[in-house]
């Protein structure tokens, strides 16, 4: 097998994701199969034969971690080259939810691995509206992947809850051989802490870990409290927990020894989906104390390899410990019966059920598509020659419309993706391409319904574009499935008079604002992609691009697309459909033409916002009296000339 990787984090930086990524490439290499690991690149590191390391930009207040910076173009480009045959998502969320969408263009099979609980983390850190938006999103994300593995029940469990299905537990290997009891260093212990009981944590210095929660035993007579990591809060966790000892971030054999000479480990948080480190400690014949929620729940076996206490009880954290640390022979008999318990899960056969689902995914997709035949936008067969249209249509609003795109256009007139994206089309063809764009500005599902949809049927295109709905979310009790449901039977309707449908997510720009429908736009989308997938219709998928709300792409007025942003579109539409090379020659595009849009004068509030307030005390729209640019076709000839009208004859 071929198994392309994209992992959100990886080296320098260790932690879970990154050990599992390492585990799982080396032994599936080691059983012969290939793999390629795409990640966020740090500082020094470079790219070479089993790895391609995309820009990044530090976390703020945490450097260590790295968000990449690729768009969902450049990694379709990657999977292409590499021609996988499935694609592992490591903990997807930014990266892994540009890596979906590639695979989904790319008709891959997407193998998600849910390692790391960002909403308990969003919560933690006090954002409670972003925690409803990042559960939105983990929802979306691994409802499109094929298959998504889970490695505790309690993470299946809030899988479930988030309407996530298709999911499979699967858990961790631990290295039996570095973590071992015969780890246990005396010299260590006496240097450490001389005649005193250690109880010991290692893992990630953050608050979400609730580390300071251990100052409940950190005075007790007789123990001494080791804690092994880094992280943003380790300035605060020493001040809080002076009597500690921090011993930094450690790997290799040096993290061997510390854990074997624990005489108790400690797990406190409570949103952890697994818990490496409580395996690590049973392999080196430690016991554990653990909260009682989360993946621990499934690693400890209470008054045998250790105790789950209450979460959120600190004092029955203290007392569990403090059993463990006056009873030298119980801690023995549980640090036995730990070492026993984890023997069995090794790397090697954790990996073997990973390929095991890798087929099970292969077949479920491979299902997928017997069951929903449609367009597939690329392939990874050598590529064929794309499809040619001859009669293309546009409906939708303002943005198929083109305002604000002022680019290279006489006073008064628009570009638009669309257009931008017939002139590609023209340029492809061996014979002249006829356009007709319907669209208008303000106007909603209702009015393609009425309007746009009667005349294009009568323009019998061959392929038609459809972006629509934006005015209708941001409105009063907007009802996204209502409106989904009234855009499906136009999908529909194109679909039964012959045209292909290029269907489009509407998408918000990146401003605080936008998440006041943000979870509309979500669930509109969400239930476009099932009109796609039902009517076999081609999807530009921009609600879950996050490039499209880079504020560089929007305009003047904060709610229309720049002409940067047209051109982004455009390409983007132009790759859905299969046009070779589109993301080389956007950028060329890019490189020789300056896109400036025409000056504005007057501010915002002027300019933009009070007429719009205006219009609507008036029960006005910007689109009153405005008729489509192009109600009959024009002709682009073969090459990209100049475009000439002429009434249509379909």
């Amino acid at each position: 097998m071929r198994v392309a990787f994209v992992a959100e984090s990886f080296l320098p930086h260790m932690n879970g994701v990154t050990g599992s990524v390492l585990q799982s490439v080396r032994h599936l290499t080691a059983s012969g199969h290939e793999a390629l690991v795409v990640a966020p690149g740090a500082p020094g590191a470079r790219s070479d034969a089993q790895t391609r390391l995309l820009p990044s930009m530090p976390l703020p207040g945490y450097p260590q971690v790295r968000v990449a910076l690729g768009r969902t173009g450049t990694l379709a480009g990657i999977l292409r080259d590499y021609r996988p045959d499935v694609v592992h998502l490591a903990s997807p969320f930014v990266l892994g939810w540009r890596a979906v969408a590639a695979a989904a263009s790319l008709d891959l099979p997407t193998v998600a691995v849910y390692q790391t609980d960002v909403i308990a983390y969003a919560r933690k850190y006090g954002l409670p509206r972003a925690t409803a938006l990042t559960a939105a999103h983990v929802a979306r994300l691994h409802a499109r992947a094929t298959l998504t593995l889970a490695p505790s029940s309690s993470a299946l469990a809030q899988l479930h809850e988030l309407g996530v299905d298709r999911t499979r537990l699967w858990g961790r290997g631990v290295d039996t051989e570095r973590f071992h009891p015969d780890r246990r260093s005396d010299a260590w212990r006496h240097w450490i802490a001389p005649g005193e009981v250690i109880v010991g944590y290692v893992g990630r210095l953050a608050p979400e870990k609730q580390v300071e929660d251990l100052a409940a035993i950190a005075r007790m007579p007789g123990v001494r409290l080791v804690i092994v990591g880094d992280g943003p809060a380790r300035a605060r966790l020493e001040r809080t927990l002076p009597g500690a000892v921090f011993l930094g971030h450690l790997s290799g054999l040096e993290l061997a020894q510390a854990m074997a000479g624990f005489d108790v480990f400690v797990h406190p948080g409570e949103s952890e989906t697994f818990g490496q480190t409580i395996q690590e400690a049973h392999a080196s014949g430690v016991p554990v104390v653990a909260t009682g929620r989360g993946g621990p729940v499934d690693l400890v076996r209470s008054s045998v390899d250790g105790w789950l206490y209450r979460p959120g009880d600190l004092g029955d954290l203290r007392e569990r410990v403090r059993d463990l640390v006056g009873d030298v022979t119980k801690r023995r008999a549980f640090g036995t019966a730990a070492r026993a318990g984890v023997e069995g899960r090794t790397w090697p056969a954790l990996v073997d059920v990973l390929h095991g689902y890798y087929l099970e995914a292969q077949q479920l997709h491979a299902a997928d598509a017997a069951r929903t035949p449609g367009p597939h936008p690329a392939s990874l067969a050598p590529a064929p020659s794309p499809r040619s249209w001859s009669r293309v249509v546009a409906l939708g609003d303002s943005l198929t419309e083109g305002l604000c795109d002022t680019s290279r256009m006489p006073e008064g007139q628009y570009r638009g993706w669309a257009d931008r994206l017939a002139t590609l089309l023209a340029q492809r063809s061996s014979s002249t391409v006829r356009y007709a764009n319907l669209a208008v500005r303000s106007r909603r599902v209702g009015d393609l319904l009425e309007e746009q949809l009667p005349r294009a049927l009568e323009l019998a295109p061959d392929l038609t574009t459809v972006l629509i709905g934006a005015n209708d979310l941001v409105s009063h009790r907007a009802d996204p499935d209502a409106l989904a449901d009234r855009l499906d039977d136009a999908v529909g309707a194109l679909r039964a008079a012959g045209s292909d449908v290029l269907l489009v997510t509407p998408f918000l720009p990146a401003r605080r604002a936008s998440g006041l429908f943000a979870r509309r736009f979500a669930r509109f989308a969400e239930r476009l992609r099932e009109t796609a997938s039902a009517h076999g219709a081609f999807l530009l998928d921009l609600d879950s691009d996050p490039d499209v709300g880079e504020l560089e792409k929007w305009a003047h007025d904060k709610v229309h697309l720049s002409s940067r942003g047209h051109r982004f579109v455009s390409y983007r539409a132009a790759e859905v459909l299969g046009l070779p090379d589109v993301e080389t020659l956007g950028a060329l595009d890019a490189a020789l033409h300056a896109e400036e849009d025409r000056p504005v004068s007057g501010t915002w509030l002027l300019r933009d916002a009070l007429p719009w307030v205006w219009r609507r005390l008036r029960g006005r729209t910007a689109g009153d009296e405005i008729t489509a640019k192009h109600t009959d076709y024009i002709e682009l000839p073969a090459g990209g000339s100049t475009a000439r009208t002429r009434a249509a004859q379909p």
